[in-house]
C-alpha cells in the first residue's frame, strides 16, 4: 500500500466520520448529526459534501501537515537566540521578549521567546513546589502599610561593588520604591526612609523583619519594665516620635511581598543594569530614578479603596531633627564630653547636666540642651595630664637599741625572776 492511500485520522475525526456516514446512509438526520457533534447544520452540510466528493480523506483538516500561514521566519527564530546567546543570557522569556521589542524592534509573545529558547536549550521549563501557608489578604488603602527590606546581592554582576538594595513596598498597590546604600544600618534605613516620606508622605505603618536596625536587642532598663514599654532602636525611636505603626515579622515568608520583589528585581534589574553598563552605587541610584515609574506603571495595582492613608509630615516639624542618631552624655566639670573617641568642648557652663548628641544623616553633628543648640568646638589636641612628682622617701631600717638601753635591762630581770621561780617551785 502506497503513502497515500493511509488516511492519519484521529479519534474526533474518527467519530465525526461515524457520525456523517449513518447521514449518508439516511439514518440520522443532519440536524440530529448537528447536535450528536455540537456543530452547525451548515458545517455538517459542508462535511457531507467534502466525504461524498473526496471520501473518507474529506474528513481531514485541510491544513493538516502544511505550515501555518502565521508561522514566523526560521531566519527570525536563528537572530532571536542568537541575540539570546550574545547579549541577553540568563534574561527570563518574559523579559527578554520586552527587551527585544523596545531594543530590537522584535515583537514576539513571551510564549513565542520562551518556546525558541527551549527549543535552543537555552531555557528549561519547570517550576519549583511551594510550600503552602496561610494566606494574607492586602490591606485595603493606599499607605497603610509599607513592607521594608534590604537585599543584600552582587547587583552589579561583579562589575563594582556589592552593596544593599533598601526597598518598600505598599501592600494595597505594590509601588515600589528603593535605593543603593554601601550596606544595610541605622543611616541608611533613615535616608530611605527620608526620601520615602518626601516622595509619598509618611505611611501608618511599617512591617520589617527583626534585624538590629529595625529591632533593639538590648535588655529593657527597670523604668521600660515598670511602664510595659520595650527597648527601641534609632530607627524605631524615630518611628515611634513620626507616629508610625512598628510590625516585627518573624520570617521572610511573613512580608512574602518584598521578598518576591527582590527576586523579580534580581532578575530584571540587574539585566537592566547590565544593558546599561552601571557598576557604582551613585550610577544605579540614578537609574532608579527613570526605571521606578516605569516598574510601577507596569506592576502596581489598584487599591480596594480609593483613600490614601499617607500622612503629610506636620508643620514644624524637622525630619532631621527626627530621623537621626542620638545619644546622652553628662558634661563633665571642664564642659567637655566625649563621642566617638573624639573630646568635644562645650562654650557653655553645663558642667554637670546631660546634653544629647544628635548625629544627622548628612554626617553633621549637633549638640542639643533641653532641645537648645548649643556652641561648641572639637578638641583635635587632648590636654597633658601633668604628672605627679614622686617624693622621695628614705628607706627605714629596722631599729636595734644598743646594751645598755633600759628595755635590755627590763628584759634581762624579767627572765632572771622567771628562772628564780622555775628553782623554787
Amino acid at each position: 500500500m502506497s503513502r497515500k492511500d493511509i488516511i492519519m485520522i484521529r479519534q474526533k475525526e474518527l467519530k465525526r466520520l461515524h457520525v456523517i456516514h449513518r447521514v449518508l446512509n439516511e439514518e440520522i438526520t443532519q440536524a440530529e448529526a448537528s447536535e450528536i457533534l455540537s456543530l452547525s447544520e451548515r458545517q455538517i452540510r459542508r462535511i457531507v459534501k467534502r466525504i461524498g466528493q473526496e471520501g473518507d480523506i474529506g474528513i481531514v483538516h485541510k491544513s493538516r501537515g502544511k505550515e501555518s500561514n502565521r508561522k514566523l521566519p526560521k531566519k527570525l527564530t536563528e537572530r532571536v537566540v542568537y541575540l539570546y546567546q550574545q547579549k541577553y543570557q540568563g534574561f527570563g522569556p518574559t523579559l527578554f521578549s520586552e527587551k527585544l521589542a523596545e531594543l530590537e524592534d522584535i515583537h514576539i509573545s513571551d510564549e513565542t521567546a520562551r518556546k525558541w529558547l527551549i527549543e535552543a536549550g537555552q531555557w528549561e521549563k519547570g517550576r519549583k513546589k511551594r510550600q503552602h501557608r496561610q494566606w494574607r489578604q492586602r490591606k485595603e488603602h493606599y499607605g497603610e502599610m509599607v513592607q521594608m527590606d534590604g537585599s543584600h546581592h552582587d547587583w552589579f554582576e561583579g562589575r563594582g561593588p556589592e552593596c544593599v538594595l533598601m526597598a518598600y513596598i505598599d501592600d494595597a498597590t505594590n509601588r515600589v520604591y528603593c535605593r543603593f546604600y554601601e550596606y544595610e544600618g541605622t543611616i541608611p534605613a533613615m535616608d530611605s526612609f527620608k526620601r520615602y516620606i518626601r516622595k509619598y508622605a509618611i505611611p501608618m505603618s511599617i512591617y520589617f523583619d527583626r534585624h538590629t536596625t529595625y529591632k533593639s536587642t538590648a535588655e529593657p532598663t527597670i523604668e521600660e519594665e515598670i511602664n510595659g514599654e520595650e527597648p527601641l532602636s534609632e530607627f524605631g525611636r524615630a518611628l515611634e516620635e513620626l507616629g508610625v505603626k512598628r510590625i516585627y515579622a518573624y520570617s521572610p515568608q511573613a512580608k512574602g511581598r518584598i521578598e518576591r520583589l527582590f527576586k523579580t528585581l534580581q532578575d530584571r534589574l540587574i539585566k537592566e543594569m547590565r544593558l546599561m553598563g552601571i557598576k557604582s552605587v551613585k550610577e544605579a541610584n540614578k537609574f532608579l530614578k527613570t526605571y521606578l515609574p516605569k516598574y510601577n506603571k507596569k506592576f502596581s495595582l489598584k487599591a480596594h479603596k480609593p483613600e490614601d492613608l499617607h500622612m503629610p509630615v506636620p508643620e514644624g516639624i524637622d525630619l532631621n531633627t527626627i530621623l537621626c542618631i542620638k545619644t546622652e552624655r553628662a558634661v563633665r566639670n571642664d564642659n567637655t564630653i566625649t563621642y566617638k573617641r573624639e573630646l568635644y568642648q562645650i562654650e557653655e557652663v553645663m558642667a554637670g547636666k546631660r546634653v544629647t548628641v544628635t548625629e544627622r544623616i548628612d554626617g553633621r553633628m549637633r549638640i542639643l540642651y533641653q532641645d537648645r543648640s548649643l556652641k561648641f568646638r572639637q578638641i583635635d589636641i587632648r590636654p597633658e595630664q601633668p604628672q605627679k612628682q614622686k617624693v622621695k622617701t628614705k628607706r627605714r631600717t629596722a631599729y636595734i637599741p644598743p646594751a645598755d638601753h633600759p628595755w635590755r635591762k627590763f628584759k634581762i630581770g624579767r627572765n632572771a625572776s622567771k628562772n628564780i621561780t622555775e628553782v623554787a617551785a
